[in-house]
């Protein structure tokens, strides 16, 4: 089966102009997590060129956005191939400043190659899935959240009630008590436990932490268990689940995820933190063939970004318990009339063929 570089590096790409459009939330997101940002947004960039115009999505920070929609960039011309032009991105500096996280650069540079690529497949008449001769498929997601300080034991349950086919990926605190647990553990639907391990968070109580570990094992049998504390005691528990324990946080590149502590039996490969569509390439190919299961999550996109996201996981990995809900599931108070899961790969939805 054709890998994604092969199936779109040699698309011939021309841009005429380019441009950049501010986004923000349709109403006040749900920052429980500890993650979020009150004042998200994010950008779209488009690129033009013989009648088409293809989109990408910047994520990050509220001034890494108003930084990106303030550059000029050198981007029109014509490639013959869509690789000669992501060579030519190779040359230009895309920070008027490093940025203060180096990941960044990663998101940045999925906004560009996710654009470009979009644009080549619309100049070239056809699509990704025709392109990697893959049919989507109904994509299962899950929403996430946390419960708050303190923990909203009932929030679960009052998502599921008005989402019933929406699954969770839930954040996880040594504030849960073992009543906390059950009461969650009871609501159908709990699909993933993020311990945020790799975050660079200072444990302030590292018995404590343990022993939210041993409940998590206790309550959660099936829960996939991401970013997992690089403390000894942690691994010690989790090696006899390691086919349940996942990464997100560090995971950029093949060698990156060779590089995990627990060799994991399922990861999370967020194309935007991966950054370019040549390592985003080699990550599935080597899951693929190592039999390592594969979900995607979001970076509070709120354009077309989230709707590439979830078409690359229709692609590659649509039954598994993907993190990228339409972004209306982030709000604080999500409607009641959300697309159900899984949901249905529409064509309109990333990565199109107009």
């Amino acid at each position: 089966m054709t890998d994604l570089w092969t199936a779109v590096k040699d698309l011939p790409i021309a841009i005429e102009g380019s441009s950049f459009e501010a986004l923000v939330p349709s109403g006040p997101v749900d920052t429980s997590g500890g993650g979020g940002d009150a004042e998200i947004s994010t950008t779209h960039l488009r690129l033009r060129g013989r009648g088409e115009e293809g989109v990408g999505e910047q994520v990050g920070t509220p001034e890494a956005q108003v930084e990106l929609r303030e550059s000029a960039f050198p981007l029109t011309g014509e490639w013959a191939t869509l690789a000669d032009f992501l060579a030519h991105l190779d040359t230009i500096e895309m920070w008027s400043e490093p940025p203060e996280h180096a990941l960044a650069r990663n998101w940045r540079r999925w906004t560009f190659e996710s654009a470009a690529l979009d644009l080549a497949l619309r100049q070239s008449g056809t699509s990704l899935a025709e392109a990697l001769g893959r049919a989507p498929q109904p994509l299962t997601f899950v929403t996430s959240f946390g419960l708050g300080d303190p923990p909203d034991i009932d929030k679960v349950a009052r998502r599921r009630a008005l989402h019933p086919t929406v699954g969770f990926k839930l954040d996880v605190a040594p504030s849960w008590t073992p009543e906390i647990m059950d009461r969650v553990a009871g609501v159908p639907g709990v699909a993933t436990i993020d311990f945020k391990g790799q975050y660079g968070i200072e444990v302030e109580d590292e018995a404590a932490l343990l022993a939210m570990y041993e409940r998590v094992l206790a309550t959660f049998p099936d829960a996939v268990l991401e970013d997992p504390h690089d403390l000894p005691a942690v691994q010690e528990l989790l090696r006899p689940v390691a086919d349940r324990v996942s990464y997100d946080a560090p995971v950029t590149s093949v060698r990156s995820l060779e590089a995990t502590p627990i060799a994991v039996g399922i990861v999370n490969v967020k194309p935007c933190r991966v950054g370019r569509l040549r390592d985003l390439s080699r990550l599935y190919a080597h899951c693929e063939a190592a039999g390592i299961r594969m979900y995607n999550g979001g970076m509070g996109e709120l354009g077309v970004g989230r709707g590439q996201a979830q078409l690359l996981a229709a692609l590659f990995h649509p039954d598994a318990p993907n993190d990228i809900a339409p972004s209306d599931y982030n709000l604080g108070d999500p409607p009641a009339d959300l697309p159900a899961s899984p949901l249905d790969p529409a064509p309109d939805r990333g990565f199109r063929r107009r």
